[in-house]
């Protein structure tokens, strides 16, 4: 298993669909944002408006997840896959198959050194940092944002405001990474 880990818009999703396309069923690709809690509990809790932040995820539920793939031991293990236009995750929408030479697990918190993120690296086989740089990965995150029906005003806010809180928290785990790749 390798984990693909970096800032909100550095492209991890991108290098992984990249990966899986190109080996094709030799691959499985395991998104973190299967695990952001739903809508309406992050509105019940107040954190809606910070959406992404480590204690809006199902972080526990996703070290059970990553561990089931470790082990391989079912036929298939079914993850979450998050749909931006539902602003929640879909059950069961991946299927990793356990022969399968390699799952790639990607997302923000792959490297945070506080429980239970910190259980994620010994669990990988090695962890990569995607690191881009800063202009272009804003612009990447504001686009996304627009596309995802935000005024431009509003994306270039979340993307500034609780988008860069978590990229500051993520480019601090860096140096715990296996390798470093420049896009």
């Amino acid at each position: 298993m390798v984990g693909i880990t970096g800032e909100p818009g550095a492209g991890k999703s991108t290098l992984s669909a990249r990966i899986r396309a190109v080996l094709g069923d030799r691959a499985a690709v395991v998104p973190m944002d299967g695990f952001h809690l739903a809508q309406s509990r992050l509105e019940e809790l107040r954190r809606a408006d910070r959406k992404g932040a480590p204690d809006t995820f199902d972080a526990w539920g996703f070290v059970a997840l990553v561990r089931r793939l470790a082990a391989a031991e079912e036929p298939v293990t079914y993850a979450p896959e998050y749909r931006r236009d539902l602003h929640n995750g879909v059950a069961g929408a991946i299927a990793v198959d356990r022969d399968v030479p390699l799952v790639i697990v990607e997302g923000n918190y792959l490297l945070v050194d506080s429980e239970p993120w910190d259980l994620i690296p010994g669990l990988m086989t090695e962890t990569w940092y995607i690191d881009v740089d800063e202009d272009v990965r804003m612009r990447r995150l504001v686009a996304r944002h627009e596309h995802f029906g935000k005024p431009h005003d509003a994306a270039v806010a979340w993307a500034g405001g609780p988008d860069e809180r978590n990229a500051a928290l993520i480019r601090s785990t860096r140096s715990r990474a296996d390798a470093v790749v420049r896009v």
